[in-house]
């Protein structure tokens, strides 16, 4: 009995543990570090600034345009404008995943932004964890030179 009621205690404090990666209030959804929208500039904005640096901290809004169909352990960023690059956004530690169904939605991220190199095996990973077929995947076969960006906080704005 005491045994159960260890186990039930435990899946409990888990849930409830859980349950504070996501904070809901007014429609918005927050994951990771708590953050605000205010003073955030846009993807294209960022673009415009990563011209001239390798790295900087930014608050940036977009649209998701791509998460891992795994278990939401990174998305992509994209512009208004497709002539734009996208931008691949993971999680500060390995903190928290995004909900696999919000492709489509604009939201604001609070981290780091960095011009890097992304190996192949790298490429062929997001390839897989992004349901892309054998052949795409192996038609990778050049390591390639991108914006990413590391999130401590996400809002989910629509």
């Amino acid at each position: 009995m005491l045994k159960n009621f260890f186990y039930a205690a435990c899946v409990i404090l888990i849930m409830v543990s859980c349950s504070r990666a996501q904070q809901s209030s007014g429609g918005v959804k927050q994951f990771g570090t708590k953050i605000d929208s205010k003073n955030a500039i846009s993807y294209e904005d960022l673009l415009t600034k990563m011209s001239s640096t390798d790295s900087m901290p930014a608050k940036v809004t977009g649209k998701i345009s791509e998460v891992c169909k795994k278990k939401g352990c990174w998305m992509t960023l994209v512009s208004d404008d497709a002539t734009k690059p996208d931008m691949r956004v993971t999680f500060k530690d390995y903190a928290f995943f995004m909900p696999m169904d919000i492709v489509g939605k604009r939201v604001v991220l609070d981290g780091f932004a960095i011009v890097e190199v992304t190996p192949i095996d790298v490429l062929r990973h997001y390839a897989e964890d992004g349901g892309k077929s054998k052949e795409e995947i192996a038609a990778i076969t050049e390591p390639k030179r991108e914006l990413a960006f590391e999130a401590a906080g996400v809002i989910i704005v629509d």
